[in-house]
Formats: C-alpha cells, sequence, structure tokens
C-alpha cells in the first residue's frame, strides 16, 4: 500500500515567503541535514504530502532535491496547524503517527474551546502482524470507512499510543476525570454492558487531584502488549489496567464510528491501511 496523507499545514521554523503550493518542498529543503525539523503541510498540499511522507517512512529512500529525511528518525515533527502543537512522527522508535486532530467542548452551547489536540500512533510491525493477511490486498481508499477494518484495529493486540497535548490552560485534572466518566463510561457501556462502574472507577482514579496539568501538558493513553492500558502523564507513569475493553473503549474515542474529530478519524484509517 502507499499513500498517507495528514491534513495539517507545514510553516517553516523560520518561513521565507514560498508559494502556498511548495510549502512542503520549502519546509524539507530548509532542514535537509539538520538534528531536527518540523514539517506542516496544509490541506491544499495533502496530494504531495501523502507521496512525500510515504517516501519518509520508506527504508532506503532519498529525494534528490534536498538529501535524505526520514520521519523514522524521530526528528521530524509535525504540526497541527490551528494550536501550533507538535508532534514527533515516532514514538518509542516503532509507533508511527497515524493521524492528528483536536478536542473541542461546547461551551454553554455557544462557542468550542480547543481542550487538547491529539495524536494517534500504532506500531507498524503489529500492524503488519496482525492485519496485513485479511487487508493487505486492499488499498487505502479501498479500505475508507470499512468498518470491519477499524473494529479489527482495536480488537488485535497492536501497541498503540494515543498521546494527549493540553492546549487550553484553564484545565483542571479534575475535568479531565470527568470527562473521561463520560465518555469512556459510554464506551464501555456500548462495548461491554452497564455492569463496567468498577472497571471506569479503576480508570478515572488515576487522575488524582494533585496532578497539575498546565497548558502543554502530555497524556500518554497506550495499549501495549496484552491489552494493557498504561497511562503516563509528562513521562511519569500513573497507572495500567490489563483490561482489553478498557483499550477498545479508548481507541474509539479517536478513531470510531462517533470519534471526537471526523477528519482525524478518517486519516488514521487511511494512514494505518497505508503501513499494510
Amino acid at each position: 500500500m502507499a499513500s498517507m496523507r495528514f491534513p495539517f499545514s507545514f510553516p517553516q521554523p523560520q518561513p521565507p515567503q514560498f508559494p502556498r503550493p511548495f510549502t512542503a518542498f520549502a519546509a524539507v529543503a530548509a532542514v535537509a541535514g539538520a538534528s531536527a525539523a518540523v514539517v506542516a503541510v496544509s490541506s491544499s498540499d495533502r496530494p504531495f504530502l501523502r507521496n512525500a511522507l510515504n517516501s519518509f517512512f520508506s527504508s532506503g529512500h532519498s529525494l534528490p532535491l534536498w538529501g535524505s529525511l526520514s520521519l523514522a528518525d524521530s526528528g521530524v515533527s509535525v504540526l497541527e496547524s490551528k494550536t501550533g502543537t507538535s508532534f514527533p512522527s515516532v514514538l518509542a522508535s516503532s509507533h508511527k503517527l497515524c493521524g492528528i486532530g483536536l478536542r473541542k467542548k461546547s461551551v454553554l452551547g455557544l462557542k468550542n474551546i480547543d481542550v487538547y489536540a491529539f495524536g494517534v500512533y500504532a506500531d507498524d510491525d503489529d500492524i503488519k502482524t496482525h492485519l496485513s493477511e485479511k487487508y493487505g490486498k486492499f488499498s487505502a481508499s479501498e479500505l475508507q470507512g470499512n468498518k470491519e477494518f477499524i473494529g479489527d484495529l482495536m480488537d488485535n493486540d497492536i501497541s498503540m499510543t494515543v498521546r494527549l497535548q493540553i492546549v487550553y490552560g484553564r484545565l483542571s485534572i479534575r475535568s479531565v476525570r470527568s470527562a473521561f466518566e463520560e465518555s469512556v463510561g459510554s464506551r464501555l457501556q456500548k462495548f461491554g454492558g452497564s455492569d463496567n462502574k468498577e472497571l471506569l472507577q479503576r480508570f478515572t482514579s488515576q487522575f488524582r487531584d494533585e496532578i497539575k496539568i498546565p497548558r502543554g501538558s502530555v497524556i500518554h493513553l497506550s495499549r501495549d502488549k496484552g491489552h494493557v492500558l498504561r497511562t503516563s502523564i509528562d513521562g511519569q507513569e500513573v497507572g495500567s489496567i490489563k483490561s482489553k475493553l478498557l483499550c477498545k473503549s479508548i481507541l474509539d474515542l479517536y478513531f470510531g464510528e462517533e470519534a471526537f474529530d471526523k477528519q482525524a478519524k478518517e486519516e488514521i484509517e487511511h494512514n494505518v491501511a497505508s503501513y499494510l
């Protein structure tokens, strides 16, 4: 499978003025040979970006105009353009970025605030191991919107991480706990019935009152091998729970049927399929 896509805009660290269609080229050229880069591509650059990122993630490929630059070296970050939040292209050496989005919350039904930006990562070897036999013959576009494909991604023992980066400066840990009680609670009921209050409480109790989450804080919700949900805040592990149901309920928030960000869901589907 070939193409990848991200709906992001790609500003340079010191942005010169380039025509929009060449923004991505300029960004890469400006950082070739550097140890780190921020990559941002707007939605209008999507066809170029899809091919460029696929080349970056392919082993042994070099780009003749600007030298070899691989996202897999984790030296390249992807910028969520609305909030300016930067996401590493790779986590833990093998978790590749599949898509980014925003979690918004309505305030009194009058306006939406941006609560956090999120990135969804998956281990590409695990994707191939668990999904390629069944879906490898299909193109990414053919798998777009395929409910069985997404269901298998959620159900299989594929290592994944959802990275939450707080962008709302007045967010409290109590608000996070309350939001997860509602959203994760509804998914636990959806997938496992109503008798999961203890499991929900075990998860939400990890977000203790003494924890501070100012703007810029990072929360990782990781599904490790054996369907273990591991939670960390700013690099400190706060708990782990072995539960396939809980892992699935968390992932459903970000690329399930009623995902927080519909465009991010589509990008995640497409890019996971491109890793097969």
